[in-house]
Order: structure tokens, then C-alpha cells, then sequence
């Protein structure tokens, strides 16, 4: 499944493939998914270690759960592009019994999925289980999970990082996407949140911050050196400071994005900011 293009050619055609998907059906959430594009694909292009083919065991590979589901254009598409299933199946996107549902499901067998993640805050505690289950099993590989920073939201999150340092589960990185935006507007606003490096490091994590969480020299620069905080009896935390729809200029600022489709001249706009490099599908 190894790729013979860079990093930047893959996040160039991964923004095409979101902004492509989103519009064809007018619904899904680009502006999160744009934003983690360059992380995705850092992940699965650079750091994770992968086996040929997919199971949902996952035994002897690195692991990765989605929390915040509703940015599955750009899961999808890293996927696609890392070949777990064919890049031409991204043109089904949301249809009537497509198995590229708007928030990722087990039910249809989509290789590269290994939870339902529709329903925001539930992905630590999944991610939590598979690490624990990594242990027993002598797996040296590692979890990873991603969640945004509005889902921190969801009371369910503290529990299960309160879980995580208490039980030692230290095969984990969770890496926050700290856009600051949310549906609704600033997650300031919505719902402050505080200190999330002081909260995080208070109940036992390890914690790193990314200044340019769309930066890829960065984001290795950071998961790489997770890699080597794991197996030191504390999880670790990635706090990824990105901007909601990165790449496209009238996308970022705003959360505006956060769950709106293109229309034509808007997509013909974003696309010619991010030229064409994989080949569209």
C-alpha cells in the first residue's frame, strides 16, 4: 500500500477529493476535514506501521480510530489513496447504500474502518479498549486516535482520560484537533474549554502541542516524537493547533465551513487552489 508521491501531492489531491465529494451531494462537513488533511496524511503516509491488506483485529500493525466522524471525507480519502479500497469509490460519497456513509460505519465492511464514529465522543474510550487489548495480546504497535477539540465537549472524554493515566495505558496518542471553531461558532464561545495542556497533564497524560497543525514537517516532527514518549507508563496527548478549512482561503477564518458544501463557482474557486496531482477520480 506504500505510495510513490509526496506528502504535498497527496494533501493537494486529498483537498480536491473533500471539496469534490461534499459538492457532488451538497452535504458533509469540509471545513474539519481540510483542516486535518495534512495530519491524515502524515499518519498514514509517514508514521504509522501498517500491514499489507485489512483486518479488524489490527494485530501487529498500528491502529487508528476516528472520534470526530462527521470529517470522514478526508478519512476516506487517505484511505483510498493508502489503497484500502478503490480512489474511484470516492464518487459515492453519502449516496443511497454507498459504503462511504457521512459518518463512518462498520456495518457496510469498509476496509479501514473499525468503529462507528457518528455520534461525537466516543472514540478515546474505543481507542482506549484496542491499546489495552494490544497489551494482552504482546502487540508492541500502538494506537492512534483523533478527536476534536469541540467534542472535548462531551463528558464521556474526561473519563476516559482520567482512565488512560490511571490504568497506565501508555500505547496510546490521542491527538486533539484544536481549531477552535465548531458548528456553532468558537468553542470559546460555545463552550469554553480552558487549558486543555494544563487539564490534560493534571489527570497524568504526557502532552505535546503543534503550533501549525497543517504544517508536515511539524506534525512528523510531533508524532515521532510521541513514538518515543509511548511505553513510559503515560499516555500521550498531540494538542494540533490547525485552521478549519486550510487551503482554501475563503474556508479559513470562519467556522462557517464547518458543515456546508460549495456551490459551482465556490468549488471551481477552491479547486484552483490546489492543483490536481494524484488524478481525480
Amino acid at each position: 500500500m506504500q505510495t510513490q508521491y509526496s506528502l504535498e501531492q497527496i494533501v493537494s489531491q486529498v483537498r480536491r477529493d473533500i471539496l469534490r465529494m461534499v459538492h457532488k451531494v451538497n452535504s458533509g462537513h469540509p471545513g474539519g476535514s481540510l483542516g486535518c488533511t495534512e495530519f491524515l496524511v502524515c499518519l498514514y503516509n509517514e508514521v504509522m506501521d501498517l500491514k499489507e491488506g485489512f483486518d479488524m483485529d489490527g494485530i501487529n500493525e498500528d491502529v487508528f480510530f476516528l472520534s470526530n466522524g462527521h470529517i470522514s471525507p478526508v478519512f476516506y480519502s487517505v484511505l483510498a489513496h493508502r489503497g484500502y479500497f478503490p480512489v474511484e469509490e470516492l464518487n459515492t460519497f453519502r449516496l443511497i447504500n454507498s459504503r462511504l456513509q457521512g459518518h463512518p460505519t462498520t456495518h457496510e465492511g469498509l476496509p479501514g474502518i473499525r468503529m462507528a464514529s457518528g455520534s461525537l465522543g466516543q472514540g478515546l474510550s474505543v481507542a482506549l479498549g484496542a491499546a489495552q487489548a494490544k497489551k494482552l495480546n504482546k502487540d508492541s504497535h500502538l494506537v492512534y486516535t483523533l478527536l476534536g477539540d469541540g467534542e472535548l465537549q462531551e463528558g464521556q472524554n474526561w473519563e476516559a482520560i482520567m482512565y488512560a493515566a490511571g490504568k497506565k495505558v501508555d500505547n496510546i496518542i490521542a491527538t486533539i484537533d484544536l481549531n477552535e471553531k465548531q458548528i456553532d461558532g468558537p468553542t470559546d464561545v460555545v463552550m469554553p474549554m480552558g487549558d486543555l495542556s494544563a487539564k490534560f497533564i493534571s489527570f497524568g497524560w504526557d502532552v505535546l502541542t503543534v503550533e501549525d497543525g497543517n504544517d508536515l514537517s511539524q506534525i512528523t516532527a510531533a508524532l515521532k516524537e510521541a513514538k518515543s514518549k509511548t511505553g513510559k507508563g503515560k499516555p500521550i496527548c498531540i494538542l494540533l493547533k490547525t485552521e478549519m478549512g486550510n487551503g482554501v482561503d475563503f474556508m479559513m477564518n470562519t467556522h462557517a465551513w464547518h458543515g456546508k458544501a460549495p456551490n459551482d463557482e465556490q468549488l471551481e474557486s477552491a479547486l484552483a487552489q490546489n492543483p490536481e496531482t494524484l488524478g481525480d477520480y
